[in-house]
């Protein structure tokens, strides 16, 4: 009878029959407390479940309901992008909290990577802003002028102030039947020196916005100053107000109508692009 090097301990323990009852399994202790044995490096690894991951598509209809406040949106490829100027323009300034804001900051780099892509071949910009930051306002509008890929405005609700830059900046521009705009003259906040130097740096900036507007659209700089300066028409400012057909008669807007009118002319000014171009898109 060959020896059992368990029987070297006498008495027997219990544990002694399960070790010659049991066949060794790597990796997994025979008996709880004694250490666990290596496996073999010549065995295939057993298959182990993945952990579960995450529900990336639930996670994003969460995020669709808080954002837009509906189920699901239609994805469907597009060579056009579309931009909303809403709110009011932030520049150079934070403004308080409650307020709905457009950053400049973040239009700028989505008007470079428009003109960078070369599957986007059209900008269409929609706009319902009261106005805000001059230079941030006139930044946003030389970027859109300077663009080569067609570029169209929709004027929805307001295009205010400094918004009217940036409505005539495209190539084309359309203003809502019930849409409004509002002209008045440039005005500072904040601390103000009452010495010549102030209206004279006012007078400036006002000549910059003045000569931009007339420049890329049919009014003339006698009209629109005339409009800038009237009185009687704002209650507790001088300026004029401009609703939807007025803005297309003194020729600061080319067109009225929505957004069926303003992504047809995107269309046609892409088909005219690609033909001017042997096929090819303007970039």
């Amino acid at each position: 009878m060959p020896w059992n090097s368990n029987w070297d301990r006498w008495p027997p323990q219990p544990q002694d029959s399960i070790r010659n009852q049991e066949t060794p399994i790597p990796g997994v202790p025979l008996i709880p407390g004694e250490p666990v044995l290596p496996q073999d490096p010549d065995l295939p690894e057993e298959p182990r479940e993945a952990p579960p991951k995450p529900r990336s598509d639930a996670i994003k209809r969460v995020g669709v309901v808080k954002e837009l406040g509906q189920i699901d949106i239609p994805e469907a490829k597009t060579n056009v992008h579309t931009m909303s100027i809403v709110g009011q323009i932030e520049g150079h300034l934070v403004l308080p909290p409650q307020n709905k804001t457009t950053k400049y900051e973040h239009i700028i780099p989505q008007l470079v990577a428009v003109e960078q892509n070369p599957e986007i071949e059209g900008l269409l910009v929609i706009l319902n802003t009261i106005g805000g930051d001059v230079e941030a306002g006139l930044a946003i509008a030389e970027m859109l002028v300077s663009m080569s890929k067609p570029t169209v405005s929709l004027v929805l609700g307001g295009g205010h102030s400094i918004g009217v830059p940036v409505a005539v900046a495209s190539n084309y521009s359309f203003i809502a039947e019930t849409a409004t705009m509002t002209i008045h003259p440039i005005r500072l906040t904040g601390l103000v020196i009452g010495v010549p130097q102030t209206y004279e740096y006012l007078d400036k900036m006002q000549d910059r916005v003045v000569r931009f507007v007339t420049e890329h659209s049919r009014v003339t700089d006698r009209k629109f100053r005339e409009l800038m300066f009237r009185t009687g028409e704002l209650a507790r400012d001088i300026g004029t107000v401009l609703v939807g057909r007025d803005a297309v008669e003194i020729g600061l807007i080319n067109e009225v109508g929505g957004l069926g009118q303003a992504v047809a002319k995107l269309n046609e000014l892409i088909r005219t692009g690609r033909t001017q171009n042997g096929g090819k898109n303007r970039h």
